[in-house]
């Protein structure tokens, strides 16, 4: 392409901003979350200031993007610094991981603040932020304590996932989103999953988080096609109840922070942080750490 059509593009574009008006110009920021490089990790979109829109419109501006959540910024309601909404492609969601840490790192930026506070639709979640260097942050999350539940159809996510054999009890947590766990033999099991989505979308609107590993290092895929997302690059929110998981389990220790690679198969590898405080009768504190990347600016026109 000439540099002359190029600056015929820019010139066209400039005219188009002019010739009409709007009814919203909507600004965002494009954020790689769980990771320290740009194109890797969970891309986020964060829409600063969504008072103009309605839930309808937040869930269509979501499925356009295709993002495996997207935040839509509000004033608080309470004495948080600010509202946020989370959409997946098919539904809202009261909390998730990797769209909490992003706007927290992001607005602690803004604020110029270590700690900040998001009301989200499953109560206030506390952040503690770093910044490092003009695009790169990172911080540490106290989730939702999560409920555990249990999972009746054990079987039928067995035959949707296409595993003859999983060790730990399969499993459901709740802290906002539900998330089950099915632990698998090792890395390469993983690796090798090919799962009927179509079948798992139909047990539920729950993420399915296998993992694998040992010690403090684990792998992780997490489908949940039932929330219009096939496979997720980065679950926060299935970070910290695996890390209770195992805890309860006796796999590690309650305290023991754990590493966990997830993304890796979809071309977004990603690292999280996890750790869950307290003993198997009585969780005191789940948190869940990353680093983040902010990649893109740029306006939304309805």
């Amino acid at each position: 392409m000439s540099e002359e059509l190029l600056r015929r593009l820019d010139a066209f574009e400039a005219l188009q901003g002019h010739s009409h008006a709007r009814s919203a110009r909507l600004r965002y920021v494009l954020i790689d979350v769980f990771t320290e490089r740009p194109l890797e990790g969970n891309q986020l979109a964060i829409f600063t200031d969504a008072r103009a829109l309605g839930a309808a419109d937040m869930q269509r501006i979501a499925r356009e993007l295709k993002l495996s959540e997207s935040v839509f910024a509000l004033p608080a309601e309470d004495d948080a610094d600010l509202r946020i909404r989370i959409f997946t492609p098919a539904a809202e969601l009261p909390f998730a991981g990797h769209p909490v840490l992003g706007s927290a790192i992001f607005l602690g930026r803004a604020l110029a603040r270590e700690q900040v506070s998001l009301q989200t639709g499953a109560g206030a979640v506390s952040v503690r932020v770093e910044q490092h260097g003009p695009r790169r942050g990172s911080g540490w999350m106290s989730q939702p304590l999560p409920r555990r539940m249990h999972f009746e159809a054990a079987e039928q996510l067995q035959r949707a996932l296409g595993v003859e054999r999983y060790g730990l009890p399969v499993e459901l947590y709740e802290n906002g989103p539900r998330h089950v766990f099915v632990e698998l033999e090792s890395d390469e099991a993983l690796a090798a999953l090919d799962p009927d989505l179509r079948a798992l979308a139909a047990l539920g609107e729950f993420g399915c988080s296998c993992f694998a590993g040992s010690g403090e290092r684990f792998r992780a895929r997490v489908f949940a096609p039932a929330l219009g997302v096939a496979e997720d690059p980065a679950t926060g929110s299935a970070a910290g109840p695996l890390a209770v998981h195992l805890a309860r389990h006796g796999r590690i220790a309650f305290g023991r922070q754990i590493e966990i690679s997830q993304g890796a198969e979809i071309a977004r590898p990603s690292l999280l942080y996890a750790v869950a405080h307290g003993d198997a009768q009585r969780i005191e504190r789940v948190e869940v750490g990353g680093s983040a990347v902010i990649l893109a600016a740029g306006v939304l026109e309805l």
